[in-house]
């Protein structure tokens, strides 16, 4: 049984609560991840360029990084519990440093795909949502939601935010240095990890934020990785979350895995220059990070399935749109089409989160780990499939088109899954993701 710890000690006082320090070091991690994980998209023509190497061999890397990504996210939390969250978070951070660094060595196609696509998609998957909800599930009672949505959000601006930087070094030094100045983001942030972050709030003799000492509760040290095996056998038989994982999936081929990677280069087919392309993408960053917390309070306040439908259509229409608009000069309907998409980004992962709680009760956690994990699954297939596609039409016209199309059936297939409210009492999720855990181990 998971027991509440009393903290007999007096309770330090501090003018800052630990607990924020802890999260911005988490948001400073998540950020330095994400710059590696930016460079796909910058980098392809240069890669092609130098090595001859076609837009499907290196797809095909980045590829493999979003699918182990999203692979690995359900099974990190094991990791954190057994090992603890600064000594798995020091560790990504090494393994990223590692996978882009190396690759300035790099002289054929399967050295991109051990260090771009096996090290670097590892080392940032276990830093994906399983650090969020771990970090926040310890550190915080108050403002829980809050924190969750700046960091989520955060990381997957990142990702996008460090583009015109990495177009800029590129364009002035080349595609090594801008390598190594993400390796350089990755080991700065550790320092400031061994620092300030910090296991549990017992470790600086507090309590989390907002809460008491009852919410420290210990560990769970054996059968995480079990109990995430669990879930998705549960889930499996349930059709709510066959729709939910089928529109994500078509949600991370829609964003991470074809407008990520290949935006840039398409719009440099059309004769946009890589540095304004890289900065549009920047835009979208920014934007997904106001569309997230404001999908969040929409979500409270409307059906999250309506929300679904409303995300998934008007980004299906918007990407039927995208092939008249690119060109050599950038106008407002550009504009207009980058601002949209921004918002609409990650603004699913609230109402999916919410009916993945409706549906799941105690297991949703786990259960929504496994929706992520068909997020990055999607964002693979489109990814590499985006080169082929490119390879073989010699256009990414068609791929736009397929992704539109396929939108759409996602907002269908979020309208159709059914409504379960109120939910059982006895599967209420719990307000802390270790309850969750506790409620899944002895339910």
């Amino acid at each position: 049984m998971l027991s509440a710890v009393t903290v007999s000690a007096p309770q330090r006082t501090y003018r800052v609560h630990p607990a924020w320090w802890v999260a911005a070091v988490t948001f400073l991690a998540l950020v330095g991840a994400a710059a590696f994980r930016a460079v796909p998209g910058v980098l392809i023509d240069p890669l092609r360029a130098e090595f001859g190497w076609s837009v499907s061999t290196i797809s095909a890397a980045v590829a493999i990084n979003m699918a182990l990504y999203g692979l690995t996210a359900p099974f990190a939390a094991a990791l954190m519990e057994r090992f603890g969250i600064r000594r798995v978070v020091m560790a990504a951070l090494l393994v990223v440093a590692l996978g882009s660094g190396l690759t300035v060595f790099m002289t054929a196609s399967w050295q991109l795909v051990l260090l771009w696509g096996v090290l670097v998609g590892l080392g940032a998957g276990a830093m994906a949502l399983s650090l969020v909800a771990t970090v926040t599930g310890r550190w915080f009672v108050a403002r829980r939601g809050l924190v969750s949505g700046i960091l989520t959000a955060g990381g997957a601006a990142g990702q996008l935010v460090f583009l015109p930087l990495v177009a800029w070094i590129d364009s002035e030094w080349g595609w090594r240095a801008a390598s190594l100045g993400t390796t350089a983001a990755a080991l700065a942030v550790l320092p400031l990890v061994a620092w300030l972050l910090r296991d549990r709030p017992r470790d600086l003799g507090v309590v989390p934020y907002g809460g008491t000492a009852a919410d420290d509760v210990d560990p769970v040290r054996t059968g995480a990785a079990r109990a995430a095996v669990q879930g998705l056998v549960l889930a499996a038989r349930s059709r709510p979350f066959w729709l939910l994982a089928g529109g994500f999936f078509i949600c991370g081929m829609s964003t991470n895995g074809l407008v990520q990677p290949h935006f840039i280069p398409a719009a440099h087919d059309h004769g946009m220059p890589v540095t304004t392309a890289a900065g549009l993408l920047a835009v979208v960053g920014l934007f997904d990070i106001a569309g997230t917390i404001f999908s969040g309070w929409l979500t409270d306040r409307i059906d999250p399935r309506v929300l679904l439908l409303a995300y998934y259509g008007l980004r299906g229409l918007s990407l039927f749109a995208l092939p008249t608009l690119f060109g050599p000069d950038l106008h407002v309907s550009m504009i207009a089409f980058i601002v949209f998409y921004g918002l609409d980004w990650v603004a699913t992962v609230p109402p999916t989160l919410a009916l993945c709680r409706e549906h799941f009760g105690a297991r949703a956690p786990v259960i929504f780990g496994w929706v992520f994990a068909s997020h990055q699954l999607g964002s693979a297939v489109a990814a590499f499939g985006g080169g082929v596609i490119r390879d073989v039409t010699g256009s990414y016209d068609l791929a736009w088109f397929l992704a539109g199309g396929l939108c759409m059936v996602a907002a269908v297939a979020s309208i159709s899954i059914r409504r379960n409210l109120p939910p059982p009492a006895a599967t209420a999720l719990p307000a802390d993701p270790e309850e969750a855990a506790a409620a899944q181990a002895h339910g």
